[in-house]
């Protein structure tokens, strides 16, 4: 079976701009999940312009805008986004979406009415956002949600209690989902069984991209061909103002693998000073990495 071929990069001056506008909009005091999503979608295809960024945003108010009222109560918001956004207009996923680059790109999301399941989610809860829902996403371990109601931890919630929090799942048309639901999706995912309440927390939209850009680099991986893609996810995670120091390594050892042996030497002794502090051993074994780097070089 053959597989579409993903779409091709942007020119190195139209990324550099795209990455600062990133990196701006990652370290504003409210990131706005919409923008840094689809800014990640151009780093992806270069053929995602300046209009095309438009009127991508452009889609989620007009969908916001067909909401046909304005729901009272969680259920009533989840129900009619599950109407508009799963029935009317069949956004939702399936299995092949995990092997398209695209399922990861908001633009192509949109156009497609496909994607994974945190793409769809970030789907819902832009159109609800703009509509005025108290809408937010719950990361749960394998498989992305989205909550209607009270975030957990905030007073809030319809009167006397009730309908506080409703979940849905996009993946699935927008599928309202019951406690048991919740869990059966976890064991499905991990195998681990039973909720915490750290799972159902809301995802900061930080949060969100960081893991929209784990799927990116997840999805390059098990093609080495594709390796520029896992790079440039890398660089985009790296620009976020929180990350794993060990994303440094990862992009040292890709650009080893990529055939740039001075770059990836340079980034691997960098990276191996950073670990000396903590553990010595460790850096020995990465500075002999970058020896190794090196000598491909002869």
């Amino acid at each position: 079976m053959r597989h579409p071929r993903p779409p091709q990069p942007p020119s190195p001056e139209r990324s550099a701009e795209l990455r600062r506008r990133f990196a701006e909009e990652a370290r504003s005091e409210r990131p706005d999940l919409s923008a840094l999503c689809l800014l990640v979608g151009a780093e992806g295809d270069g053929s995602l312009d300046e209009a095309g960024l438009g009127a991508a945003q452009v889609e989620l108010d007009r969908l916001a805008g067909e909401l046909p009222f304005r729901p009272g109560t969680p259920r009533a918001w989840a129900e009619a986004l599950r109407d508009l956004l799963g029935e009317r207009y069949g956004f939702h996923g399936v299995g092949a979406d995990y092997r398209r680059l695209e399922s990861s790109l908001l633009h192509a999301v949109l156009r497609r009415r496909r994607g994974l399941p945190i793409l769809l989610s970030v789907v819902w809860m832009e159109v609800a956002r703009r509509a005025g829902a108290p809408v937010y996403g719950v990361a749960l371990p394998g498989h992305f949600v989205v909550g209607f109601g009270a975030e957990p931890g905030l007073a809030g919630g319809s009167a006397g209690g009730v309908e506080e929090r409703v979940l849905v799942d996009p993946f699935d048309g927008g599928r309202l989902l019951s406690g048991d639901d919740a869990e059966a999706l976890v064991a499905g995912a991990t195998g681990a069984a039973g909720l915490t309440p750290s799972m159902l927390e809301p995802a900061a939209p930080l949060d969100v991209v960081t893991r929209v850009l784990n799927n990116v680099r997840a999805w390059a991986a098990g093609r080495p061909e594709q390796s520029a893609v896992g790079l440039w996810a890398i660089e985009l995670a790296l620009l976020l103002p929180s990350h794993a120091a060990r994303l440094r390594y990862e992009r040292a050892r890709l650009l080893v693998e990529r055939g740039e042996f001075l770059a990836g030497a340079g980034e691997l002794e960098a990276y191996a000073e950073v670990v000396g502090a903590v553990d010595e051993a460790g850096a020995e074994r990465v500075r002999g990495e970058a020896r190794s780097a090196r000598a491909m070089l002869n």
